[in-house]
């Protein structure tokens, strides 16, 4: 039995690195000119914000379930950061070294968001030894020719002309 203590949400490395995401963006943004932060800057820090949003909002759920929608939520607020990162770059807004370390910064995200998503994931599976999910048994389905319909399908399906 474990008996270390339970980890709080500040403590989550993957909490951590997205706010320190959050944070860098936040940085560069503000200096941004008014036009620049009112259209990209807005839609990046909100974009940036949510994933770590999202990842709190999954450690406070109760079902596993619930915690995976977040995490899967937190995942598409990375890639809309990706997005904005990408017109934030091509319309000259953040030079090479601000993109490099943030793209960086997001493959950290992204790695330790799926590891996060498979704990969670293989802690569901555990919880009752049941997988709470529906599994069809294997069934062989036999074809005695490649064709897709035979010509007694076809006439069949024709109607009477």
């Amino acid at each position: 039995m474990d008996n270390r203590p339970p980890l709080r949400m500040e403590e989550l490395r993957v909490l951590q690195s997205a706010e320190m995401l959050a944070d860098s963006v936040w940085d560069i943004v503000k200096g941004w000119r008014a036009f620049e932060r009112d259209t990209v800057g807005k839609q990046l820090v909100r974009a940036t914000d949510s994933i770590g949003a999202n990842i709190a909002e999954a450690f406070g759920r109760f079902y596993y379930g619930e915690k995976l929608r977040f995490l899967y939520y937190a995942r598409g607020s990375l890639f809309e950061t990706k997005y904005w990162l990408n017109r934030a770059r091509e319309r000259e807004l953040l030079n090479e070294e601000q993109f490099t370390v943030l793209r960086t910064r997001i493959k950290e995200v992204v790695r330790q968001l799926n590891a996060f998503a498979n704990v969670v994931r293989r802690q569901r599976h555990r919880a009752d030894g049941e997988t709470h999910s529906v599994r069809e048994p294997f069934a062989e389905y036999v074809v005695d020719s490649d064709e897709l319909l035979t010509a007694a399908d076809i006439e069949y399906l024709t109607p009477d002309t």
